[in-house]
Order: C-alpha cells, then structure tokens, then sequence
C-alpha cells in the first residue's frame, strides 16, 4: 500500500511539473505570436512549430537574450542593484 501511495504521490508530481512547463510554453509561444502580429494561418503554423519545439532552442534562446542585454550600453554603466532590475526587466521584455 505504501508503495503504490507513493507511485501515485510521484505521478501527480510528474505530471504537474510537465504541465507548468507546456503552460510556460504556450504564454510565450502566444506572445511571441502576438509580437509578430500573426494571424490565420500563419498564426497556427507558428504555434505549432513553436509549441513542438525542443527544450534546447528555449536555452539558446535565453541565452540570445542574456548576450542582447548585456550587450546594451546602460547595462555596461549600472552597478549592483541598479544592474539586476536592469537585467530582470531586459530579459522578461525580449
């Protein structure tokens, strides 16, 4: 009985986990749609593509975006404080 508790305890987590995830991935699937202004047709093939893509392209992604912001001129003149809202704010608008 405790074994078969503890299979269910960890399915549900799994499964939560994966959830949170794909819901991640449709919020910026869907915004980066609506920053390129798809619509139709156009629209689903993104999102599909999108949706389907790998894990590895969200983390050069990321990484796009870090090189981006740190790359701008203001953050090259902030300091502590100062730098990481910069940087927050950078990285959650690109």
């Amino acid at each position: 009985m405790k074994k078969l508790l503890i299979a269910v305890v960890m399915t549900v987590c799994c499964f939560n986990a994966f959830a949170g995830t794909q819901n991640d991935k449709m919020k910026t699937c869907n915004a980066d749609a609506s920053t390129k202004a798809l619509k139709g047709d156009e629209r689903k093939a993104f999102m599909k593509d999108c949706l389907s893509a790998k894990p590895v392209e969200a983390v050069q992604s990321q990484q796009n975006k870090m090189k981006t912001c740190n790359a701008d001129p203001k953050a090259k003149t902030l300091k502590g404080d100062e730098r990481k809202a910069f940087m927050k704010s950078c990285l959650s608008n690109k």
